[in-house]
């Protein structure tokens, strides 16, 4: 004999997947990448002419000091932290003229627009592990350079 119900119980189950993968943290959708990105003025002046600047932290520095880079100080301007969704361009502002627009374009690799006045500079795609370092860069006036950091930290 069969159960009036038997037709339902397929029902209910597909419904209760349903639920479970749309609560947060069930979905594998739903991974973030965490990054903190630095603005950081280049200068081979001894000071910033800005007081509110502080000396890049010493991680950034020693990874600045590996490239062929000809300044001599580093100061950071602006840090911030933010997550990152698969598939969706977080965009950030680091200051009223730079910026990046970061996306995790399929769980191993970033890509990564560099922003200047309002203008696409450059876009780059490439894996960044937990801990690594990208740096991006552009000109300024009077011999110095702007330089933005992107760090992945999960």
């Amino acid at each position: 004999m069969k159960n009036k119900f038997s037709g339902a119980f397929p029902l209910r189950r597909v419904a209760l997947l349903l639920l479970f993968a749309t609560l947060p943290g069930h979905s594998a959708q739903t991974t973030e990448f965490k990054f903190e990105t630095q603005l950081i003025w280049a200068t081979n002046d001894e000071k910033s002419p800005n007081p509110k600047h502080k000396e890049a932290g010493p991680e950034i520095r020693k990874k600045l000091q590996e490239l062929p880079l000809k300044w001599k100080s580093y100061f950071e301007v602006n840090r911030k932290q933010f997550s990152v969704s698969k598939g969706i361009v977080t965009k950030v502002a680091m200051s009223e003229k730079c910026g990046v627009d970061v996306k995790d374009s399929d769980g191993k690799n970033v890509e990564v627009t560099l922003i200047s006045k309002g203008e696409r500079v450059w876009t780059r795609k490439q894996p960044l592990p937990k801990g690594e370092i990208l740096i991006l860069s552009g000109n300024a006036p009077d011999k110095t350079a702007w330089l933005i950091t992107l760090k992945r930290m999960d």
